[in-house]
């Protein structure tokens, strides 16, 4: 009988520590790290790997996901689980889907296409309902066997309209009682295991119906309240993403729910075009409050907009003469914008207007870059669709077509929304390696036509640490910390995220120099056939959930030991 069940030997540990790197073995039993270090050559195992010259790293937590209705469904939580991850929180921003009474289940579903542009009728066909409150919610997502592990948060959204009813979903003040009914579910989902409560404070955020989230401009009363349910669990996370420029206001009360509640709090901090350096001022905050629990939520590269004629946004959505053939199949649209002259047409036509924001995104040809194959996310200004045409004296959107038509038509215009106010990441290098912020916000499962965030662990190891030439790079070690241990310490895992005893054997065996990020592209393997923007990586060797290689070489193997995370878990004993 072999002493353990897998051994990997002489790869590159990189522990999850901050800890330099250094060559040495892990032996598994039982679905924890049995030993870690130098193993002796007579030790046995099942299953042995040969990772020298690999890269050797805990899994992959990602704190920021959307998989609420994905996950009913998809037993490889993709495309997070192609990119190394091994467990994924899912209920932020406000959105979700417990607790719901049946006749509201059309209306969540709605929410969620609005806010987090996943196909409404491919939530409808793939979600098999068999809840109405949120601990039932819990229990329906147990019984899915998985090749990653899952946890989630209470909504707000979901809240809101399940006491409230129309009144909470239009936003409607709610009386001392809806909060304190709204307060009790939140106790019910954390007793139950949800690990946080999610809320959205953002002005992007509206439903499908135009309304914005549930809870979007709760007083502080309603706040207080909510996160009374947390403070009555004994526990939880008050995650929130915010309304950019309004968070130094925001902070105060942020502080006192952490500092008088003791509840964690996380709010997401990226630098926009509007106030570009706000986040400055935000961490300033966060170092004068070395004692309150609150932490940052940031994103590993700018949040990009992917414009492409499949997608849900291009600058040329709002043309008149494009306008009639974008429900067309994208075959047909393609054959359409193919003919004689009708690039011409187009370009030439003054567009619509949808409003202030969609106006600057369809427009504004100074942030709009070629993505390119290998994707470049962080161009120079001088490759910007004005920039070039101000070079060639020529009109922006001819060379914005141009990149649409790429590659026979599934060219991939890319717009940095926010963390790219300079034309460049030197914010976002400051932001991740700051002490008080937390490596989130790819929302996984979520943005299905327009982002796909989903692959940021890997370009973390592939930008950050291995190709950056723009501006200072960051050590390996650091960056493994921030998206293992840092990550799941965040959420209260704290029995994953380290490469030590008695941990969970959530491990990533990586390729680096083959380690290669493949562009986006459009699939339609929803149910009903809906599209969604995926992304592959190739020199993922190997990724091993509880034990079991879930991933070999990118490829699913099968294996399902990812279960639904019910609460804090806590360290092994030393």
């Amino acid at each position: 009988m072999s002493q353990f069940d897998l051994l990997i030997r002489g790869g590159t540990l990189v522990d999850g520590t901050g800890r330099a790197p250094y060559v040495g073995d892990l032996a598994v039993k039982d679905g924890v790290l049995a030993a870690v270090g130098e193993i002796p050559a007579e030790a046995t195992a099942a299953q042995t790997i040969d990772a020298k010259g690999m890269v050797v790293t805990p899994g992959w937590v990602d704190i920021h996901t959307h998989y609420d209705a994905q996950c009913t469904w998809d037993p490889e939580v993709s495309p997070s689980g192609w990119h190394g991850v091994t467990t994924v929180v899912m209920g932020n921003c406000g959105v979700g889907f417990a607790p719901v009474r049946e006749e509201d289940r059309k209306w969540l579903i709605g929410l969620m296409e609005g806010v987090e542009d996943i196909p409404g009728a491919a939530m409808t066909e793939g979600m098999q309902w068999a809840w109405e409150t949120f601990p039932e919610y819990l229990d329906a997502l147990e019984k899915t066997p998985r090749a990653i592990d899952v946890a989630t948060q209470v909504p707000h959204g979901a809240v809101r309209g399940y006491v409230m009813g129309r009144r909470g979903a239009k936003n409607e003040a709610p009386s001392p009682e809806d909060i304190e009914r709204m307060a009790a579910i939140v106790k019910e989902g954390i007793e139950a295991g949800a690990l946080g409560f999610s809320t959205s404070r953002t002005l992007i955020h509206k439903g499908i119906d135009g309304e914005y989230v549930p809870g979007t401009f709760a007083e502080e009363a309603e706040v207080f309240g909510l996160a009374k349910g947390l403070e009555d669990a004994g526990r939880g996370v008050f995650q929130m993403t915010s309304n950019h420029v309004d968070m130094a206001d925001e902070f105060k009360w942020m502080k006192e729910v952490a500092s008088k509640m003791g509840v964690t709090v996380s709010f997401n901090l990226l630098q926009t075009d509007e106030k570009p350096e706000l986040w400055r001022d935000l961490l300033k905050l966060l170092d004068e409050n070395p004692d309150a629990p609150i932490f940052a939520q940031i994103a590993g590269r700018p949040n990009g907009i992917l414009m492409s004629w499949a997608g849900t946004a291009h600058p040329f959505l709002l043309y008149p003469s494009y306008m009639p053939l974008h429900h067309l199949p994208i075959e047909e649209r393609l054959a359409k914008l193919r003919e004689p002259g009708m690039r011409e047409k187009i370009i030439n036509e003054k567009p619509f207007s949808m409003g202030e924001f969609e106006d600057f995104i369809m427009g504004s040809f100074t942030k709009m870059y070629r993505l390119g194959s290998p994707p470049n996310y962080e161009p120079g200004p001088s490759t910007s669709a004005a920039a070039l045409a101000e070079k060639e004296n020529r009109n922006p959107r001819e060379i914005a077509w141009d990149w649409l038509m790429e590659n026979d038509g599934k060219g991939i215009i890319y717009f940095p929304i926010f963390n790219y106010s300079h034309a460049n990441m030197d914010a976002l290098h400051s932001l991740i390696t700051h002490p008080r912020t937390r490596l989130g916000l790819g929302d996984g499962g979520a943005h299905c036509g327009v982002i796909c965030d989903a692959s940021i662990q890997s370009f973390m190891l592939q930008h950050w640490v291995r190709d950056r030439t723009r501006g200072d790079k960051i050590p390996l070690e650091y960056i493994v910390k921030t998206q293992t241990s840092d990550t799941a310490d965040a959420y209260g895992l704290k029995d994953r995220g380290r490469l030590a005893p008695g941990y969970r054997a959530d491990i990533n065996v990586i390729d680096m120099d083959g380690l290669k990020l493949h562009p986006p592209e459009m699939v339609h393997d929803l149910p009903t056939g809906a599209r969604r923007l995926v992304q592959r990586a190739d020199g993922y060797r190997y990724t091993i959930c509880k034990g079991e290689v879930v991933f070999r070489d990118g490829k699913a193997t099968g294996a399902r030991p990812g279960v639904l995370i019910r609460g804090p878990q806590a360290a092994p004993a030393a």
